[in-house]
């Protein structure tokens, strides 16, 4: 189902809601979309959390410029369009509407703190919402452009330097082949966010290139007794330094950020 949120600034924001079928886990979960928008793939990450008993919205973030409902291919129209929109969405407008998620979900009966999830973009997003509003568990996914100012998101100062206003919890997950967050960066997301103190992971997964094969991973992520996606998702480590694959993204996500 979807939902139309109002947003302080006097828009609305349209979201995709999935509920789960019975009451639902004292966490209520935001979805943030990469690039392309509230694409199937993301509602189907909204729809794999209300399966574990969380509700979850996925919001439209373009709904300033883009007609609601809409969302992007994977090609190179698609990234073309998408980056047209993000480079129009400011941070205070994209915390306003995470902000109005928020309540919203608060309202909801049962709801008693909120986590946020994100990809690429959204992972951003996720990471900038994280060090500015009282969100109890973060997990980022392949967040890009943290240390620069290349987007609007990360203006006017980088979004890493607010990394000392995270008061939850936070898991960056990321690939160590990502042709967009190399060593040097995730190097100097480790270092923020052990200086400001926050309580976090952050695992990097060898041989993993989270640009080229995203949809893919999300895919098989979702689907219990595949590895490939597992081993992306889960962040659960034994001795040493490679993380044991969990068949579950929903448990394994939900294991280190401690939702329940």
């Amino acid at each position: 189902m979807n939902s139309l949120i109002p947003v302080s600034d006097g828009t609305s924001l349209p979201a995709y809601v999935a509920r789960p079928a019975t009451a639902a886990a004292p966490t209520g979960v935001i979805v943030v979309h990469e690039l392309f928008g509230v694409n199937p793939d993301i509602r189907g990450v909204a729809d794999d959390l209300a399966g574990a008993g969380y509700l979850a919205i996925a919001p439209e973030f373009y709904h300033r410029d883009a007609q609601p409902g809409r969302w992007l291919e994977r090609d190179d129209a698609g990234r073309q369009e998408g980056f047209g929109y993000l480079h129009k969405l400011g941070r205070e407008q994209a915390l306003a509407d995470v902000a109005a998620a928020m309540a919203w979900l608060r309202a909801e009966p049962g709801i008693e703190r909120v986590a946020v999830v994100g990809f690429s973009a959204g992972g951003h997003l996720s990471y900038l919402a994280a060090c500015r509003l009282p969100v109890s568990r973060t997990a980022v996914l392949y967040g890009g452009w943290l240390p620069s100012t290349d987007i609007p998101l990360s203006q006017p100062e980088p979004t890493l330097e607010l990394t000392p206003g995270i008061t939850g919890r936070l898991l960056y997950l990321v690939g160590d082949h990502d042709t967009l967050i190399d060593v040097g960066q995730r190097e100097q997301i480790r270092a923020a966010l052990a200086d400001a103190g926050v309580d976090h992971e952050l695992v990097s997964y060898p041989g993993v290139s989270t640009r080229s094969s995203g949809r893919a991973r999300r895919r098989s992520a979702r689907r219990p007794g595949t590895t490939r996606g597992a081993g992306y998702w889960s962040c659960s480590r034994p001795r040493g330094r490679r993380a044991r694959p969990d068949p579950d993204l929903i448990g394994s996500v939900r294991a280190c950020t401690s939702w329940g």
